[in-house]
């Protein structure tokens, strides 16, 4: 997966900050899945080009 990375410039201390295409993170489908702290979450891409993010 290409991570992209854009320069911040609100905040000096925040150099960087990684950005990551979606359709990357859900290749062909509409859909990925996430983990933090265990917890799985889902991405999902839709039919009108927004992302929802659900736990």
């Amino acid at each position: 997966m290409e991570r992209v990375v854009r320069e911040v410039r609100r905040d000096p201390d925040l150099a960087r900050i990684p950005q990551y295409r979606a359709k990357d993170l859900t290749g062909d489908g509409k859909q990925a899945e996430i983990e933090l702290d265990g917890k799985v979450y889902s991405l999902r891409i839709t039919r009108a080009g927004k992302l929802i993010l659900t736990k």
